[in-house]
């Protein structure tokens, strides 16, 4: 691949049509940032309303993956589920059946590891470059451009789109073969996980002590217990901010990919069987569209 300079100054992929493949909280900005950057855009997504920002600023609407993956050299996903996942590669009308030879394929969603696995190997057998890429980072990342971005697949194929991927993350790293990134982004669920208990935990502790919660978070947060979960989650939760960075549904099903990948390599994981069982009745209260600050709600009624 060729490249030349984007108009945000950084390399760009030369004579590059760019899919992309759902537009939710995440997507939308991160399919922005691309167009921003200079890329012909084509976009698919289940409600094309959720698209409609895009479309006015330039986006090319495609009734169907099919025709999407036809017309595009590089194919970006981030949807929903597994499930999902497979539908849009895997399937009859899918990604695998339609993109050209030579087509590069980034599934950003947070997946199975061993889905990822076998689209690499079935995106092979067709010539087609397929890389895992799941993110990190929240609506914030997404929209800033300053994502971190965790890629399994071949060296290769990460070094040819590496200039896409600086227009939606600052901290991309290739993590190894396929699945890589997929079991990377399990331990940063992992991590956020008990972080996110402790979090709750300690505002409510700053509001039984009498303190005001705001400013115990100008103490702690350049400290030791320092995290991106208590910089950016904390304020939203004092400030009593529910909508969703990151909805709880996706988290319940990060950390149940998360820990049936533990399981798989009989590896014991407390803090995250805890955290989702946490989420889970948290979600059963009607609470599975908020973002993953809601927890607190749960927090504060035990």
């Amino acid at each position: 691949m060729k490249f030349k300079e984007s108009k945000k100054g950084v390399a760009k992929m030369a004579n590059v049509k760019i899919g992309f493949v759902g537009t939710g909280v995440m997507g939308k900005s991160m399919a922005k940032n691309l167009l921003q950057a200079g890329y012909p855009l084509n976009i698919f997504t289940r409600t094309k309303e959720k698209a409609s920002e895009l479309i006015e600023q330039g986006a090319t609407w495609k009734d169907t993956v099919a025709d999407l993956a036809a017309d595009s050299d590089v194919i970006i996903t981030i949807v929903g589920y597994p499930s999902d996942v497979e539908e849009v590669y895997l399937n009859e009308n899918g990604i695998l059946n339609h993109a050209k030879a030579g087509t590069y394929v980034i599934d950003m969603t947070t997946s199975s590891p061993m889905l990822a696995q076998s689209i690499f190997n079935k995106a092979k057998d067709k010539k087609i470059h397929a890389l895992d890429a799941p993110v990190s980072g929240g609506d914030i990342g997404a929209r800033n451009g300053t994502l971190a971005i965790m890629v399994g697949g071949e060296q290769q194929a990460f070094d040819a789109v590496l200039p896409i991927f600086n227009v939606m993350g600052a901290n991309i790293v290739l993590q190894g073969e396929a699945g890589a990134g997929q079991h990377t982004k399990m331990c940063n669920q992992i991590t956020i996980a008990s972080t996110m208990i402790g979090v709750c935990e300690s505002i409510m502790y700053a509001k039984k002590a009498g303190l005001d919660p705001a400013r115990v978070l100008e103490s702690i947060t350049t400290g030791a217990a320092g995290s991106w979960s208590l910089s950016n989650l904390a304020p939203r939760m004092i400030a009593g901010d529910y909508a969703p960075g990151f909805y709880v549904k996706h988290f319940i099903k990060d950390m149940t990919i998360a820990l049936e990948s533990a399981k798989e390599m009989n590896l014991t994981t407390p803090g995250l069987e805890l955290s989702l069982s946490l989420y889970k009745e948290l979600a059963e209260l009607g609470e599975e569209d908020s973002g993953t600050q809601a927890l607190i709600k749960l927090l504060s009624k035990k």
